[in-house]
């Protein structure tokens, strides 16, 4: 492999792709755009449900009865002060793989100084008085505990003659549903807007930087918007603090995580608003809201009921999972809340074809090496293409190194001759780094993958490695944990695994199986470098990427070796390519057939026309060309009635000596019949050298030289 154009392309590459997520902005939502209000159309009275003195009033009650949540995979509660689920436990997962790790929380009460929160309720119109719950309300629960099998209903009298419920179920996995009840005993209709949203107390820590989206997060209409937390902070405008607003039909919208989702989901053919706020609040440095409001008011006249249904999502970011929901609950594009990136089109099938192969062999480790070995597979043409490519390129290497040297000093003259040398040779230097560059795209997304999808998440290999998604646990520096310290509290730099080491390695063996080409001393220290540089690179990237990459040099060597095999065994035995002539095809066929019956029935024709006016005809093809008849000469009579050129008389044209009608001859017949008797005549003069030479005849009927040169004159 030509070590200095792979390397060239894979830096290349990897500045693109990852210099485009650090350059190109995240939508920043600035203004906020308010969706005008139709004629007669009530607004909502705030855009911020619960006020701060309540807020504050909340945060201080510690002791507030509570409904328990017990699934297959979730535990938590909701407190019933506010209606609020604040408390939410993943059983299927923990915070690290060491034993006894707790499960990882993914809602957290208000109380919390890192809160995470669901809520749901009403908001009056401009100038109503309905009183509507709060985050003070105390609601009451029919059932002591929410299952998968058992829903609970939630009720709250206000006391002027309006009941609200709230009718919460769960699935077996993270889905909540969430029926909103309003029942009207009241002498008077009311008007209310539902919303459903999801809070966070804190700015957390990103972890995924610019390769996974961390924030809020939406989908309406279709389109995915992604803002981050700063934006949302910055751009918060009172008096509703929004940052962002954007009136539609249906959709999503959350605040996600790197593996993590919560997110709220209004019926898909109901008109809302969604929106993004930052508003502060006592005991927090903010509170970042996500959510949905209804864009018509809800008028539920008396004696009536005003019903409205969405969902919650809180949960891990399982692919398949999500596109379960999307398929069940027609939910657009629930698969974007994983971050598969401006190349989604080629990641998400990759994570599909990596998913299955986990299913099928138990271990996503051994089905990362599979994949690869699909990998190489379909690119084993381009692959030999590279190589023969490279192949070439080494054998014009003492040429290209002959003119560096000759002209070391004009550039311009070196660039041309070696242009020349490229076009003589019909090598082309960069058809070798073509098919590499076709392959990055697929390497990239198969990191993205690696990166961002919760499936390879503590996911076991063999041996030390029982967390892909981490780095090799193993250092170097206390040699392999012979030595009871922590480098890393140094620097990052002293963390060396074993799988980082073999890398290198493989590394390594590339660059001895495939020495770079003629370069300078300094080129060649650089190559020499780039394995132990990519070693202390890989150190810190996860332990799957680390193995996959590994692997794909082993295989990639062996792919080496069989393209070489097979490149000398064809030098060996070139095959000889023969070429057949080409078989008419059926339609050829019948337009010969054609053209030969057509040319037949003409050639017949001027036959039988050239009998009848006694004129010559000569046939080409389909085309008749009439030849008149020149007069006869001396040398187109018969042998027999030639005689001296002075005294020969020339008989009729259309007569022969015996005045019979005269048979036309053609020249060229004429002349070969000629040639004919001159050859014969030849043969009869050397058998009988005595005869006279007859070889002495002229074109102009000169007598010979013997006795019968009259006989040998003519056109010789």
């Amino acid at each position: 492999m030509d070590i200095k154009r792979l390397i060239v392309a894979v830096a290349m590459s990897a500045m693109v792709l990852v210099g485009f997520q650090y350059l190109v902005p995240h939508p920043d939502h600035k203004a906020v755009t308010q969706p005008a209000a139709s004629a007669g159309q009530d607004t909502p009275a705030t855009a911020s449900p619960a006020p701060a003195e309540d807020r504050s009033a909340a945060v201080e009650a510690k002791n507030d009865p509570r409904l328990a949540i017990d699934t297959g995979r979730v535990s938590g509660s909701i407190d019933l002060r506010g209606a609020r689920l604040d408390d939410l436990v993943l059983k299927d997962y923990h915070e690290t793989v060491k034993p006894g790790s707790p499960l990882v929380r993914i809602l957290d009460p208000r109380q919390d100084s890192q809160s995470n929160m669901v809520e749901v309720g009403w908001l009056n119109i401009a100038g109503g008085q309905v009183r509507v719950p709060d985050a003070n309300t105390v609601w009451s629960a029919d059932q002591s505990t929410l299952t998968q099998d058992q829903p609970v209903t939630l009720t709250w009298d206000n006391g002027h003659g309006q009941v609200f419920e709230l009718v919460v179920a769960i699935d077996q996995n993270y889905m909540f549903s969430v029926t909103q009840k309003v029942h009207n005993h009241g002498a008077e209709a009311v008007s209310l807007y539902p919303y459903s949203r999801v809070d966070r107390g804190y700015t957390p820590v990103e972890t995924g930087g610019y390769l996974v989206h961390e924030g809020p997060i939406s989908v309406i209409d279709g389109r995915l918007d992604e803002s981050s937390y700063k934006s949302v902070r910055n751009g918060a405008v009172p008096p509703g603090n929004l940052s962002w607003n954007k009136p539609g039909t249906g959709g999503w919208s959350g605040i996600t995580d790197k593996y993590w989702l919560t997110a709220v989901i209004p019926q898909q053919d109901s008109l809302v608003t969604g929106s993004y706020g930052y508003g502060p609040e006592p005991g927090h440095e903010g509170v970042y809201q996500v959510g949905f409001t209804a864009r018509t008011p809800e008028v539920i006249a008396p004696g009536g009921d005003g019903v409205t249904e969405s969902h919650v999502f809180a949960g891990a970011k399982e692919v398949p999972l999500l596109e379960k929901y999307e398929a069940s609950l027609h939910i657009p594009s629930f698969w974007k809340a994983v971050d598969f990136g401006w190349f989604a089109f080629l990641t998400h099938p990759i994570f599909t074809v990596l998913d299955w192969l986990n299913t099928l062999l138990g271990n996503f480790g051994l089905a990362l090496m599979a994949f690869t070995l699909v990998v190489k597979g379909l690119f084993f043409p381009l692959a030999t293409k590279q190589f023969r490519s490279m192949g070439k390129m080494r054998q014009l290497q003492p040429k290209v190194k002959a003119m560096r040297e000759r002209y070391k000093d004009d550039q311009m003259a070196l660039n041309q001759h070696m242009i020349a040398l490229y076009k003589e040779e019909k090598v082309n230097p960069a058809s070798g780094c073509l098919p590499m560059l076709l392959q990055i795209p697929v390497f990239w997304c198969l990191y993205k993958v690696l990166f961002v999808t919760i499936e390879m998440r503590h996911a076991p290999f063999f041996g030390w490695i029982h967390d892909l998604s981490a780095a090799d646990p193993t250092n170097i520096f206390t040699l392999f944990g012979l030595i009871p310290w922590d480098p890393t509290h140094i620097s990052t730099f002293f963390q060396l695994g074993l799988w980082p080491i073999a890398f290198g390695l493989t590394m390594f063996a590339q660059q001895k199986i495939n020495p770079a080409p003629a370069a300078d001393p300094a080129q060649q220290k650089m190559f020499q470098l780039m394995p132990i540089l990519f070693t202390f690179f890989m150190a810190r990237q996860p332990s799957g990427l680390v193995i996959y990459y590994c692997w794909n040099n082993l295989l990639t060597m062996a792919q080496q070796a069989l393209i070489q095999r097979r490149v000398n065994a064809e030098a060996k035995n070139p095959v000889v390519k023969t070429s057949q002539p080409e078989k008419p095809g059926f339609f050829a066929k019948k337009l010969q057939g054609m053209l030969e019956r057509q040319a037949q029935a003409v050639q017949n024709a001027a036959s039988a026309k050239g009998k009848a006016e006694g004129k010559g005809k000569q046939i080409e093809g389909t085309v008749i060309r009439e030849i008149p008849q020149a007069p006869e000469t001396d040398a187109d009579k018969p042998a027999g009635t030639q005689g001296d050129a002075t005294s020969a008389t020339k008989p009729d044209a259309t007569t022969d000596a015996g005045g019979a009608p005269a048979t036309y001859t053609s020249p060229r017949k004429g002349k070969n019949q000629k040639n004919k008797k001159a050859r014969e005549q030849q043969k009869a003069a050397l058998a009988n050298p005595s005869a006279g030479d007859g070889k002495t005849g002229g074109n102009n009927g000169d007598q010979g030289n013997g006795p019968n040169g009259d006989k040998t004159g003519g056109n010789g």
